[in-house]
This record gives C-alpha cells, sequence and structure tokens, in this order.
C-alpha cells in the first residue's frame, strides 16, 4: 500500500463531493451541480493518471465520468462495473442541524445530503480508484469505474440514456457493482452472542409511476352531477390506497428471512404466524425488508379544478407502484380492477424489476471481503424495495449487485437516513468500507 492510501483521503473526498449541491428535482430546468461534480471527479481522476471520459446524457449538464484501470493483458475475464450516482435529492437547509451541503465531519460522523445515497459509495470508489491508480496496481481483472448523473429522477438522463445512446461506454462489463448493500445489520443469536449480516442486493423491485386520469361533463358546482371527474379519481384513489397485495416469496427474500431466522433462532419463514409484524423484531431495518414480501401502491399526488364552483371536466392522480419480480402482469389487472371503468391509467415512469443469484465468484470475494474485516460478519441476499442505476445496466445482460460496504452501529436507523434530514454517515464506517472493498477489488 502507498504512503497515501485511499482511507488517508476518503473522508475528506466524501465531504468535499457533499459540498457539490447536486440537487435532482425532476425538472431538468432546476437540476443542478452535476456537471460541476462530475468535472471534478474527471480531475481528481486524471491528477493521479486516468484517461477519463466525460459524457453528457442527452442534455447539457448531465454530467457523467467514466475510466477504466486495466487487469491483466492475458485476463480473458469480463470487466467489472463500479458505478455511483452523483446526484442528490433536495434537502430545506432550515430543517438541518447542519447545512445540508457542509460537508461537515463532526460527532464521528461526515454530515449532508447525499452522505448515505450514495456520496459515501462514491468517495469510497473514488479514493481507491487513485490509490490502485498511484500504487500501478494491476487488479484481476479491468475496473471500469462510473460516476453517473439522474438516478434520483429514474435515470432517464443518466444510466438509461447512456445505456441506449452510448452502449460502448459498457463494452466488455459483465458484472456491475452499485448502492444499497453491504451495510450491516446486527442481531441476537440464541447463545447471546451477535452476528454481523451485511445485507447483499440481489434484487430490486419495479418502479412504476402511474397515472389515473377521470374525465366528465364539467359544469356549475351547485348543480346535481351524477358523474363527477374528482370523485371518480378520488375513489379509485381511496381504493388502490387501502389495497393489500398478496404476500409473495421471492427467492432473494425467501433466502433472506431463511438466513435470518437461522442466526436469530426466530421464526420469519414464510408460514410464520403474522410475519410482518415479527420482522419488526430486526428494527428498524423492517421497514424496506416489509416492503419486499408484497407490491405497493402509494397515492402520491392529485390534482383537479381551478376554481371553487366549477365542476372540472379532468381529475387526475400519480401512483408510486413498486412490483415484486415476475408480478407485473398480475399487479396491472388488481390495479384494472380497482381503479374500475371510468378511470384510465398510464406510466409516466416505468421501470422493470431485476433479481440475480446469490452465488458465484463475486459473491464469494465480497464474503471474503467482509470476513477480513470482520470476524463477526456474514454476506446475506436482499430485495430493494426502491430502484437504482442497475436497472439500466441489466438491460445489457450485466449481473448487478448492491455492495457499498459500512458497519453500522447496532442502533443507527440507517433507513431513515436516505433522503432524510440530518442525513449522515459514520466516518468509521466509511473508513471500514474502504478497506472491504479494496481487498474485494483486489480479489474480485
Amino acid at each position: 500500500m502507498s504512503s497515501q492510501s485511499a482511507t488517508t483521503e476518503v473522508v475528506d473526498l466524501v465531504s468535499r463531493l457533499i459540498r457539490f449541491d447536486t440537487s435532482n428535482t425532476g425538472e431538468p430546468e432546476t437540476t443542478k451541480g452535476e456537471e460541476e461534480c462530475a468535472k471534478w471527479v474527471a480531475q481528481q481522476l486524471e491528477e493521479v493518471g486516468y484517461t477519463t471520459q466525460y459524457v453528457e446524457s442527452g442534455r447539457p449538464g448531465r454530467g457523467n465520468v467514466f475510466a477504466r484501470l486495466a487487469g491483466p493483458p492475458d485476463s480473458d475475464r469480463g470487466a467489472l462495473l463500479i458505478h455511483a450516482h452523483l446526484d442528490v435529492v433536495p434537502a430545506e437547509p432550515a430543517d438541518w442541524s447542519v447545512h445540508p451541503f457542509s460537508g461537515a465531519v463532526k460527532d464521528g460522523y461526515i454530515w449532508g445530503r447525499g452522505a448515505v445515497d450514495m456520496k459515501d459509495m462514491a468517495g469510497m470508489a473514488l479514493a481507491l480508484a487513485r490509490q490502485f491508480k498511484r500504487d500501478g496496481t494491476v487488479p484481476p481483472r479491468e475496473i471500469v469505474f462510473a460516476f453517473l448523473a439522474d438516478e434520483e429522477a429514474g435515470g432517464t438522463w443518466g444510466a438509461h440514456w447512456l445505456v441506449e445512446n452510448r452502449p460502448g461506454l459498457f463494452e466488455g462489463i459483465t458484472e456491475a457493482v452499485g448502492e444499497v448493500g453491504g451495510f450491516s445489520l446486527t442481531v441476537d443469536r440464541p447463545d447471546g452472542t451477535q452476528k454481523r449480516l451485511y445485507l447483499v442486493e440481489t434484487a430490486e423491485k419495479g418502479l412504476g409511476w402511474m397515472r389515473l386520469t377521470a374525465e366528465a361533463r364539467a359544469g356549475h358546482g351547485s348543480f346535481l352531477h351524477a358523474d363527477n371527474a374528482v370523485t371518480e379519481v378520488a375513489e379509485a384513489v381511496a381504493r388502490i390506497g387501502r389495497h393489500t397485495f398478496p404476500l409473495v416469496m421471492t427467492e432473494s427474500v425467501s433466502q433472506f428471512l431463511a438466513e435470518v431466522s437461522a442466526e436469530t433462532g426466530l421464526d420469519f419463514s414464510p408460514d410464520a404466524p403474522d410475519l410482518e409484524t415479527s420482522l419488526f423484531k430486526l428494527g428498524d431495518l423492517a421497514r424496506i425488508i416489509g416492503a419486499t414480501l408484497r407490491d405497493t401502491a402509494n397515492p402520491t399526488m392529485l390534482k383537479a379544478g381551478y376554481k371553487a364552483n366549477v365542476i372540472p371536466q379532468k381529475a387526475e392522480a400519480v401512483i408510486d407502484c413498486r412490483v415484486l419480480p415476475g408480478r407485473q402482469k398480475a399487479f396491472e389487472k388488481e390495479i384494472d380492477e380497482l381503479i374500475g371503468p371510468n378511470v384510465t391509467r398510464e406510466w409516466i415512469t416505468h421501470l422493470d424489476s431485476y433479481e440475480t443469484t446469490f452465488d458465484g465468484d463475486l459473491v464469494d470475494a465480497m464474503n471474503n471481503a467482509i470476513l477480513a474485516h470482520d470476524e463477526l460478519g456474514k454476506t446475506v441476499p436482499y430485495m430493494l424495495s426502491g430502484g437504482t442505476d442497475a436497472k439500466a445496466f441489466a438491460k445489457l445482460g450485466i449481473r448487478c449487485f448492491g455492495f457499498a460496504p459500512l458497519q453500522l452501529p447496532p442502533d443507527l436507523d440507517f433507513a431513515a437516513l436516505f433522503h432524510g434530514v440530518d442525513e449522515r454517515v459514520p466516518v468509521d464506517a466509511v473508513l471500514f468500507g474502504t478497506k472491504v472493498f479494496e481487498h474485494f477489488l483486489l480479489h474480485s
């Protein structure tokens, strides 16, 4: 290892990344900061000798950076993609204990918007890329580092645009590693000891934002109206919002529950009485795990009318839909039954679900990297209830995982930090993750 290892600069790199306000509002006109941040990342890579590619994905300012670190010249293995998005969701400074774009390092944490989603992993990847280049490291296979735009709005002007319009950037890549995996869940074992389970994302629910529309005759608010667009949409929204979709056990979720049952001695089997309530014995992470047991459809937006005494001709609603792998057709059938004949639906955004198996050399390398730095650790698969840029890369046949290793304090509500006020990541977790990720990349 060089005198300037990744761990000596990773905290500063994460902090500096947070200081770039890369807030993604979902509207191109008001989204900002991605170009400036991406070009800074490119400078950090070029400073140590990389040749980088800066690519704007379809719109000015939507900056993406790629750099490749060559593997052995005689290797016949596919390249490994390490990807991190640079955009973040907006934050209101008045709500925070520290300014969300300060990157403050205090009380053992790095604070700011993006600290866990996902400038911590971006900083770890950048620090290791710089260390490897300085040291002349030749990894076991070629590594492609990608720092991307627009993930927080579904990747339309980021990963998905790049996959569809610049597929050559991903030439030779067979596997990919990104966010929302590798973090620890501490569980109590029957013998009174503890085990840290490091959750590796092997699956994601499908993401769909659905618009419901009803149209009827417009008229005066004082008259009788048998058909009212507002009423039709409101009733459809209420039916959807109160609906419980069937419990479905996917492979990733089944494996996760089996592993947790084996370690804790508790019954988290599909046949367990009141499984969803039992999950809360796992703590705050139960919110994520519980959302992977069934499809969800949550009403989020309503739009109708322009004056209090006018019955509008049209009313609309938006539903945030998250669908389990293999459930898309059945989900849409249930939705159609719920909305009824007088409401139409259309997808505003529709991204497929994804699932891979928890096996192979890459999975072994993850587990070995964890064990090398935590003798109480063990990797287990799980499904993410949200979505990542993996959905785009899967279109190219790339096998995708979430593995951004962090050893977390048992009492930290990690799930609440994603998009939350006072988002922060423990300094020790970032240092731990950098060491684990280095071991992983050098043995993958």
